[in-house]
């Protein structure tokens, strides 16, 4: 997790089946960038908290709070969730990335945090760039066209 204001710019790499989470104040021109591998903590983790979602969105939230951030101006935009391996069984770990997406979403909506955009799902790994100055969001994948949001 990072906190920049503007003119600073977050990257996350390699987005598979992890999501790239980026809340954004754009009155203070405050973001926040969250790379979520997880759905939820365990009881007995103990390990970095902004792994999850669970933990990490709320956690980035509270900080951002901390720098000036006000909540009912936040807004945020998301990219990954990949289904990066294909299994014959019904493993829930095949389908990390979906799991990921939900609760990445279940969180934004009980923190209230509007989501505004996404890129989400498919089969291939992505790398998010987030521009404090302007909010947008702009994802890379090998072989695929830029995406600006």
């Amino acid at each position: 997790m990072k906190i920049c204001r503007a003119p600073g710019i977050l990257v996350t790499y390699a987005l598979g089946s992890c999501i790239g989470v980026c809340i954004y104040d754009p009155v203070l021109k405050l973001a926040g960038m969250i790379h979520i591998m997880l759905p939820n903590i365990y009881e007995n983790r103990r390990d970095n908290i902004f792994k999850y979602a669970d933990t990490g969105i709320p956690e980035t939230i509270r900080k951002m709070e901390a720098f000036g951030a006000i909540r009912n101006r936040l807004v945020c935009k998301i990219a990954g969730g990949a289904k990066m391996f294909e299994m014959n069984d019904n493993s829930t770990i095949g389908n990390i990335g979906a799991r990921n997406a939900e609760s990445v979403k279940a969180v934004l909506a009980k923190e209230r945090v509007r989501l505004v955009k996404a890129d989400i799902g498919s089969n291939y790994a992505r790398t998010l760039y987030f521009d404090a100055s302007t909010g947008e969001a702009t994802v890379k994948a090998y072989g695929r066209n830029e995406l600006k949001f």
